[in-house]
Protein backbone atom coordinates (compact mmCIF):
# COMPACT_ATOMS: atom_id res chain seq x y z
CA UNK A 1 0.00 0.00 0.00
CA UNK A 2 1.55 2.89 -1.31
CA UNK A 3 2.01 6.26 1.58
CA UNK A 4 0.68 9.50 1.14
CA UNK A 5 3.50 10.90 0.45
CA UNK A 6 3.96 8.63 -2.53
CA UNK A 7 0.50 9.15 -3.66
CA UNK A 8 1.12 12.79 -3.59
CA UNK A 9 4.29 12.67 -5.65
CA UNK A 10 2.61 10.39 -8.65
CA UNK A 11 0.01 13.59 -8.57
CA UNK A 12 2.41 16.11 -8.72
CA UNK A 13 4.20 13.67 -11.65
CA UNK A 14 0.92 12.95 -13.54
CA UNK A 15 -0.05 17.02 -13.39
CA UNK A 16 3.33 17.96 -15.04
CA UNK A 17 3.02 15.39 -17.58
CA UNK A 18 -0.43 17.07 -17.98
CA UNK A 19 0.62 19.97 -19.16
CA UNK A 20 3.19 19.00 -21.56
CA UNK A 21 0.14 16.92 -23.09
CA UNK A 22 -1.94 19.60 -23.53
CA UNK A 23 0.86 21.95 -24.70
CA UNK A 24 1.38 19.36 -27.10
CA UNK A 25 -1.96 19.07 -28.42
CA UNK A 26 -2.10 22.71 -29.03
CA UNK A 27 0.99 22.87 -30.91
CA UNK A 28 0.07 20.10 -33.34
CA UNK A 29 -3.71 21.47 -33.43
CA UNK A 30 -2.04 24.96 -35.08
CA UNK A 31 0.30 23.07 -37.29
CA UNK A 32 -2.65 20.80 -38.45
CA UNK A 33 -4.39 24.15 -39.62
CA UNK A 34 -1.63 25.42 -41.49
CA UNK A 35 -0.86 22.00 -43.16
CA UNK A 36 -4.87 22.02 -44.24
CA UNK A 37 -4.17 25.96 -45.05
CA UNK A 38 -1.16 25.10 -47.43
CA UNK A 39 -3.11 22.08 -49.02
CA UNK A 40 -6.15 23.82 -49.74
CA UNK A 41 -4.09 27.09 -51.21
CA UNK A 42 -2.68 24.59 -53.46
CA UNK A 43 -6.02 23.08 -55.00
CA UNK A 44 -6.86 25.43 -57.74
CA UNK A 45 -2.93 25.50 -59.05
CA UNK A 46 -3.17 21.29 -58.99
CA UNK A 47 -6.75 21.00 -60.78
CA UNK A 48 -5.62 23.45 -63.41
CA UNK A 49 -2.66 21.95 -64.42
CA UNK A 50 -4.47 18.50 -64.34
CA UNK A 51 -6.97 20.23 -66.57
CA UNK A 52 -4.41 20.72 -68.79
CA UNK A 53 -2.48 17.57 -68.79
CA UNK A 54 -6.25 15.67 -69.06
CA UNK A 55 -6.56 18.30 -72.13
CA UNK A 56 -2.96 17.35 -73.73
CA UNK A 57 -3.53 13.61 -73.37
CA UNK A 58 -7.20 13.65 -74.87
CA UNK A 59 -5.36 15.39 -78.16
CA UNK A 60 -2.35 13.15 -78.01
CA UNK A 61 -3.75 10.04 -77.47
CA UNK A 62 -1.37 9.02 -75.38
CA UNK A 63 1.65 9.36 -72.52
CA UNK A 64 5.32 9.84 -73.60
CA UNK A 65 7.01 7.37 -74.30
CA UNK A 66 9.00 5.53 -71.26
CA UNK A 67 12.20 4.16 -70.96
CA UNK A 68 12.37 0.27 -72.26
CA UNK A 69 13.46 -2.55 -70.32
CA UNK A 70 17.05 -2.68 -69.38
CA UNK A 71 18.39 -6.03 -70.83
CA UNK A 72 21.54 -7.66 -70.73
CA UNK A 73 24.04 -8.60 -73.44
CA UNK A 74 22.20 -11.61 -74.25
CA UNK A 75 18.64 -9.92 -74.60
CA UNK A 76 17.20 -10.97 -71.18
CA UNK A 77 15.32 -8.50 -68.80
CA UNK A 78 17.63 -7.47 -65.69
CA UNK A 79 16.11 -6.76 -62.59
CA UNK A 80 14.02 -3.94 -62.45
CA UNK A 81 15.85 -1.40 -60.20
CA UNK A 82 13.44 0.78 -57.67
CA UNK A 83 14.07 3.59 -55.14
CA UNK A 84 11.43 4.36 -52.34
CA UNK A 85 10.64 8.20 -50.84
CA UNK A 86 9.92 6.63 -47.67
CA UNK A 87 8.11 9.56 -45.66
CA UNK A 88 8.10 9.87 -42.07
CA UNK A 89 8.52 12.29 -38.85
CA UNK A 90 11.66 13.74 -37.22
CA UNK A 91 10.29 12.85 -33.95
CA UNK A 92 7.65 10.53 -31.98
CA UNK A 93 4.87 11.09 -30.16
CA UNK A 94 2.40 10.38 -32.96
CA UNK A 95 1.15 7.35 -32.45
CA UNK A 96 1.38 4.78 -34.38
CA UNK A 97 2.24 7.35 -37.40
CA UNK A 98 5.63 6.54 -37.94
CA UNK A 99 5.44 2.31 -37.19
CA UNK A 100 2.55 1.86 -39.91
CA UNK A 101 4.85 4.02 -42.68
CA UNK A 102 7.74 1.91 -41.80
CA UNK A 103 5.49 -1.57 -42.03
CA UNK A 104 4.53 -0.27 -45.62
CA UNK A 105 8.24 0.40 -46.76
CA UNK A 106 9.50 -2.85 -44.99
CA UNK A 107 6.12 -4.72 -46.91
CA UNK A 108 7.72 -3.14 -50.42
CA UNK A 109 11.44 -4.08 -49.31
CA UNK A 110 10.15 -7.63 -49.14
CA UNK A 111 9.14 -7.55 -52.96
CA UNK A 112 12.06 -5.52 -53.83
CA UNK A 113 15.26 -6.46 -51.39
CA UNK A 114 17.68 -4.53 -52.91
CA UNK A 115 15.63 -0.91 -53.50
CA UNK A 116 17.19 2.36 -52.99
CA UNK A 117 15.65 4.44 -50.18
CA UNK A 118 15.37 7.91 -49.80
CA UNK A 119 13.71 8.20 -46.10
CA UNK A 120 12.22 11.22 -45.86
CA UNK A 121 12.61 12.25 -41.45
CA UNK A 122 14.61 11.29 -38.79
CA UNK A 123 12.59 8.09 -37.55
CA UNK A 124 12.68 6.48 -41.31
CA UNK A 125 16.08 7.58 -42.00
CA UNK A 126 17.21 5.67 -38.40
CA UNK A 127 15.11 2.39 -38.97
CA UNK A 128 15.94 2.17 -42.83
CA UNK A 129 19.98 2.16 -41.66
CA UNK A 130 19.39 -0.43 -39.03
CA UNK A 131 17.58 -2.35 -41.99
CA UNK A 132 21.17 -1.84 -43.94
CA UNK A 133 18.96 0.83 -46.33
CA UNK A 134 21.04 4.15 -45.66
CA UNK A 135 19.50 7.14 -47.49
CA UNK A 136 21.67 8.76 -50.11
CA UNK A 137 21.02 12.14 -48.95
CA UNK A 138 19.58 13.79 -45.61
CA UNK A 139 15.96 14.68 -46.10
CA UNK A 140 15.49 15.69 -42.46
CA UNK A 141 14.14 19.11 -43.07
CA UNK A 142 11.73 18.19 -46.08
CA UNK A 143 9.85 16.16 -43.30
CA UNK A 144 9.91 18.95 -40.54
CA UNK A 145 9.33 21.80 -43.01
CA UNK A 146 8.13 20.73 -46.85
CA UNK A 147 9.28 23.36 -49.21
CA UNK A 148 9.01 23.50 -52.70
CA UNK A 149 12.97 23.88 -53.82
CA UNK A 150 14.51 21.21 -52.43
CA UNK A 151 11.23 18.95 -53.05
CA UNK A 152 11.85 19.32 -56.79
CA UNK A 153 15.38 19.15 -56.17
CA UNK A 154 14.52 15.50 -55.18
CA UNK A 155 12.08 14.84 -57.90
CA UNK A 156 14.43 16.41 -60.81
CA UNK A 157 16.82 13.95 -59.96
CA UNK A 158 14.27 10.48 -59.57
CA UNK A 159 13.20 11.81 -63.18
CA UNK A 160 16.75 11.84 -64.31
CA UNK A 161 17.75 8.11 -63.08
CA UNK A 162 14.06 7.38 -64.38
CA UNK A 163 14.75 8.90 -67.61
CA UNK A 164 18.45 6.89 -68.18
CA UNK A 165 17.80 3.99 -67.09
CA UNK A 166 19.41 3.94 -63.79
CA UNK A 167 15.31 3.46 -62.21
CA UNK A 168 13.01 1.47 -63.48
CA UNK A 169 10.12 2.24 -60.69
CA UNK A 170 10.09 4.74 -57.77
CA UNK A 171 7.40 4.35 -54.88
CA UNK A 172 6.14 6.57 -52.17
CA UNK A 173 5.71 5.68 -49.04
CA UNK A 174 3.51 7.70 -46.52
CA UNK A 175 0.43 8.16 -44.30
CA UNK A 176 -2.42 10.27 -46.47
CA UNK A 177 -4.65 12.23 -44.18
CA UNK A 178 -7.82 11.71 -44.74
CA UNK A 179 -9.39 13.60 -40.86
CA UNK A 180 -8.06 14.36 -37.67
CA UNK A 181 -8.66 10.59 -36.76
CA UNK A 182 -7.40 8.97 -39.62
CA UNK A 183 -4.80 8.44 -41.65
CA UNK A 184 -3.67 5.65 -43.89
CA UNK A 185 -0.26 4.44 -44.91
CA UNK A 186 -0.23 4.58 -48.64
CA UNK A 187 2.04 3.29 -51.15
CA UNK A 188 1.70 5.33 -54.66
CA UNK A 189 3.63 4.46 -57.77
CA UNK A 190 5.64 7.66 -58.44
CA UNK A 191 7.51 6.55 -61.83
CA UNK A 192 6.65 5.84 -64.32
CA UNK A 193 3.94 8.77 -64.04
CA UNK A 194 0.30 7.22 -64.29
CA UNK A 195 -1.83 9.82 -66.48
CA UNK A 196 -5.16 9.07 -68.21
CA UNK A 197 -7.51 11.33 -69.19
CA UNK A 198 -10.03 9.20 -68.59
CA UNK A 199 -13.15 11.05 -67.41
CA UNK A 200 -11.34 14.68 -66.23
CA UNK A 201 -12.64 17.88 -66.43
CA UNK A 202 -10.79 18.45 -70.10
CA UNK A 203 -10.93 22.30 -71.57
CA UNK A 204 -13.43 23.29 -73.51
CA UNK A 205 -12.94 22.00 -76.91
CA UNK A 206 -12.66 25.50 -78.72
CA UNK A 207 -9.63 25.64 -76.68
CA UNK A 208 -6.53 26.11 -78.54
CA UNK A 209 -3.57 24.75 -77.37
CA UNK A 210 0.32 25.93 -78.47
CA UNK A 211 2.48 24.76 -78.56
CA UNK A 212 1.08 20.74 -79.37
CA UNK A 213 0.10 18.42 -76.99
CA UNK A 214 2.61 16.48 -77.09
CA UNK A 215 4.84 18.61 -76.68
CA UNK A 216 3.40 20.26 -73.44
CA UNK A 217 2.77 16.77 -71.69
CA UNK A 218 7.04 17.21 -72.35
CA UNK A 219 7.12 20.53 -70.88
CA UNK A 220 4.09 19.78 -67.83
CA UNK A 221 4.37 16.34 -66.51
CA UNK A 222 7.58 17.08 -65.08
CA UNK A 223 5.78 19.74 -63.34
CA UNK A 224 3.79 17.90 -62.37
CA UNK A 225 5.01 15.18 -60.65
CA UNK A 226 7.28 17.92 -58.83
CA UNK A 227 4.07 19.19 -57.69
CA UNK A 228 2.68 15.22 -56.86
CA UNK A 229 5.89 14.85 -54.77
CA UNK A 230 5.65 18.21 -52.95
CA UNK A 231 2.02 17.33 -52.40
CA UNK A 232 2.92 14.21 -50.78
CA UNK A 233 5.11 15.57 -48.17
CA UNK A 234 2.67 17.85 -47.13
CA UNK A 235 -0.29 15.25 -47.27
CA UNK A 236 2.00 13.59 -44.64
CA UNK A 237 2.93 16.73 -42.80
CA UNK A 238 -1.01 16.94 -42.10
CA UNK A 239 -1.48 13.65 -40.96
CA UNK A 240 1.54 13.96 -38.77
CA UNK A 241 -0.12 16.59 -36.99
CA UNK A 242 -3.14 14.73 -37.08
CA UNK A 243 -1.84 11.99 -35.13
CA UNK A 244 0.34 13.79 -32.69
CA UNK A 245 -3.07 15.72 -31.92
CA UNK A 246 -4.95 12.36 -31.69
CA UNK A 247 -2.08 10.84 -29.36
CA UNK A 248 -1.30 13.79 -27.05
CA UNK A 249 -5.52 13.78 -26.35
CA UNK A 250 -5.84 10.36 -25.69
CA UNK A 251 -2.69 10.51 -23.30
CA UNK A 252 -4.41 13.83 -21.56
CA UNK A 253 -7.83 12.27 -21.23
CA UNK A 254 -5.57 8.82 -19.73
CA UNK A 255 -3.45 11.16 -17.60
CA UNK A 256 -6.63 13.17 -16.21
CA UNK A 257 -8.58 9.35 -15.52
CA UNK A 258 -5.48 8.21 -13.59
CA UNK A 259 -5.24 12.04 -11.86
CA UNK A 260 -9.03 10.89 -10.79
CA UNK A 261 -7.98 7.97 -9.63
CA UNK A 262 -5.13 9.03 -7.61
CA UNK A 263 -6.99 11.99 -6.20
CA UNK A 264 -9.59 9.56 -4.83
CA UNK A 265 -6.93 7.06 -3.47
CA UNK A 266 -5.35 10.24 -1.47
CA UNK A 267 -8.60 11.47 0.26
CA UNK A 268 -9.67 7.82 0.81
CA UNK A 269 -5.87 7.41 2.65
CA UNK A 270 -6.34 10.92 4.04
CA UNK A 271 -9.67 10.42 5.62
CA UNK A 272 -8.27 6.89 7.01
CA UNK A 273 -5.65 8.78 8.74
CA UNK A 274 -7.92 11.43 10.78
CA UNK A 275 -9.96 8.49 11.47
CA UNK A 276 -7.06 6.45 13.21
CA UNK A 277 -5.96 9.76 14.69
CA UNK A 278 -9.77 10.43 16.03
CA UNK A 279 -10.07 7.24 17.14
CA UNK A 280 -6.47 7.14 18.88
CA UNK A 281 -7.03 10.38 20.46
CA UNK A 282 -10.52 9.15 21.92
CA UNK A 283 -9.25 5.99 23.43
CA UNK A 284 -6.99 7.84 25.00
CA UNK A 285 -9.33 9.97 26.35
CA UNK A 286 -11.20 6.96 27.76
CA UNK A 287 -7.97 5.24 29.39
CA UNK A 288 -7.53 8.22 31.38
Amino acid sequence: MPTLKEIKGRIASVQNTLKITSAMKLVSSAKLRKAQAAIEDMLPYQTALQRILATALSSAGSMPDAPSVRTDENGKALPERVAIVAIASNSSLCGGFNANALAKVKGLLKQYPDAEVYSVGRKMADAMRKAGHPSPADFTSLSEHPSYAPCSQLAEQLMEDFEKGRLSRVFLVYNHYVSTAKQVPTVDTFLPAALSAGNADVLPSDVILEPSAPKLLEELLPKAQKLKLFTTLLDSAAAEHAARTVAMQTATDNGEDLLGELTLQYNKGRQQKITSEILDLAGGQNNS
